[in-house]
């Protein structure tokens, strides 16, 4: 990826990032050892059922609501994974990483941390002032935000089709941004809707693999049933949408297989 323009954060601890992961200018501290080497890999799948590109563009899903539905295009933004450890003490790697499962790319990224054990976490999405930066891959990527509805970048984009009610096959968009209202010259925010997901304690020692999972049924089913052919284009300047999706992604994310 492209290096983007530094972001606000002060890290805790300077680490160096390895591989194609967009991150910050900052020195590296050799004073800190022993490290291991940590690498997280994102899985995607419909309650249990792997999913790659493989399977797109085929109408071979059930949502919770009973809609039939094709995925055509995935990525999204993770940003912001912190280690902290029993002391409280938090290493925060400040950077982000667009995973696009459409071109199979950013599925992984590796980083060196100090070994030891950690909470970890990290924001889907990217938090407010992050959101402000300028990140010129994500502008080529077309990432972007129109300024009417409040620019920076979208957390996600999540395209395909659905059979709707009159039988026929129809487009979906169901596109993650921060929530906006009064979308124009003067936009306002209802209400913050990039969240943190926690993937408990890890211990990190020598070659880490983190596997991240994402199962993409629950977009739509928890707490909010989601029926496409109510909810299904034009959903970036509909906030009740919007916040209806930053609910729902709250059970999105989980640990996976964890190996030494």
């Amino acid at each position: 990826m492209t290096t983007a323009i530094p972001m606000k954060k002060i890290l805790t601890l300077t680490l160096i990032i390895l591989l194609s992961f967009t991150s910050c200018s900052e020195d590296n501290d050799d004073n800190l050892s022993p490290q291991s080497i940590a690498t997280f890999n994102f899985t995607h799948n419909w309650d249990g059922t792997l999913i790659t590109n493989a399977n797109f563009n085929s109408i071979e899903y059930t949502n919770a609501k009973g809609n039939l539905l094709s995925i055509e295009r995935l990525r999204y933004i993770i940003s912001d994974i912190t280690f902290t450890s029993s002391t409280n003490e938090s290493i925060v790697l400040d950077n982000y990483n667009l995973v696009d499962v459409t071109n199979n790319s950013g599925l992984s990224y590796t980083t060196e941390i100090p070994t030891g054990s950690y909470n970890v976490s990290f924001t889907f999405g990217l938090d407010n002032e992050d959101n402000a930066e300028n990140y010129l891959d994500l502008n080529s990527a077309s990432f972007n935000v129109p300024d009417m509805m409040g620019g920076g970048y979208h957390y996600m984009q999540f395209d395909g089709k659905f059979i709707n009610t009159s039988n026929e096959e129809q487009g979906f968009n169901y596109h993650a941004i921060r929530a906006v209202d009064n979308a124009g010259t003067n936009p306002t925010f209802p209400q913050d809707t990039f969240f943190s997901v926690d993937l408990g304690t890890i211990t990190i020692s020598a070659n880490t693999e983190i596997e991240v999972q994402m199962n993409i049924a629950e977009w739509f089913k928890n707490p909010n049933l989601w029926d496409l052919n109510v909810f299904n284009q034009m959903l970036m300047p509909n906030s009740t949408a919007q916040i209806m999706m930053f609910d729902n992604g709250q059970s999105v994310f989980s640990l996976g297989t964890v190996s030494q």
